[in-house]
């Protein structure tokens, strides 16, 4: 599942002022490896989350809403490919909470041929618990829950769950945020997993934030393998509200074997 976007607004701002920062902490004990690891990585502004693989701890401003509509993702490797076409409904539902709900149609691609029907509708909440605005570092929690909606053979036909921790540092215009979590995939043959991830964007002027990014996921079932995926994306503002997302890059299997692919592309609009 995808993290929406910060807004654009937050995404064009400038260096943070350090003096008397504004910080929410609920539980601080344990942040420490976390955040550690972000703040060294390097420095960042907001605007991330889509298109990116890596999700970010930025909830949707409270009473506001960040939609992605329409929305496509696809991955694939060889003869094969999956995805969706998609809708992804954000809500500030209330200070540091953001609910989430995905509409999918699902796409199915092999040798056998290709089928197309409802996807698995997604659920997920977003709780920000800490938040340092004159440091730039925000953490938060992103458990999410798919239900078996989908037609045969296009969803996991179980629910499935994904328990992330996200965190972010910010300075001027570069962002860097990334952490992970562990899916719970039931089934016969299917595995539980972990998946983490790591991305840097920087804002060029106001309207066009780049960024390159590296995702890690576990086997998800018992005879598979593990990958590797790397990608490049980027988020152009339009006429508010509307903006652009776009990313993609390839997937490499532990093994070897031919090199996948994952695609993302989406119209975003803030409200």
């Amino acid at each position: 599942m995808r993290v929406p976007a910060s807004d654009a607004a937050a995404a064009s701002r400038g260096a943070p002022e350090r003096a008397e920062p504004d910080v929410t902490r609920i539980s601080p004990t344990p942040l420490a490896a976390l955040v550690g690891f972000v703040m060294i990585a390097a420095s960042g502004v907001a605007a991330a989350g889509p298109p990116y693989l890596t999700d970010d701890p930025e909830p949707t401003e409270t009473g506001h809403w960040e939609d992605y509509a329409p929305a496509g993702q696809a991955s694939g490797q060889g003869a094969e490919a999956n995805g969706s076409v998609f809708v992804e409904l954000n809500y500030g539902a209330a200070p540091n909470v953001q609910l989430t709900l995905d509409l999918p149609v699902a796409f199915s691609r092999d040798p056998s041929g290709s089928r197309v029907g409802a996807g698995d509708i997604a659920f997920s909440a977003k709780y920000r618990f800490y938040h340092d605005e004159g440091r730039g570092v925000s953490v938060a929690v992103f458990p999410g829950l798919s239900l078996p909606t989908a037609g045969e053979g296009l969803g996991a036909g179980r629910v499935t769950a994904f328990l992330p921790v996200w965190a972010q540092r910010d300075v001027g215009p570069w962002s860097v945020f990334g952490g992970g979590g562990y899916a719970i995939n039931p089934g016969t043959g299917n595995r539980n997993y972990w998946r983490g991830g790591v991305a840097v964007a920087r804002m060029f002027g106001k309207d066009l934030q780049l960024g390159a990014e590296a995702d890690r996921q576990g086997s998800d079932t018992v005879v598979g393998r593990a990958s590797t995926s790397l990608g490049l994306g980027g988020v152009w503002q339009l006429r508010a509200p509307f903006r652009l997302l776009v990313s993609g890059g390839p997937t490499f299997v532990d093994g070897g074997g031919s090199v996948g692919f994952h695609a993302y592309a989406a119209v975003g609009l803030n409200f």
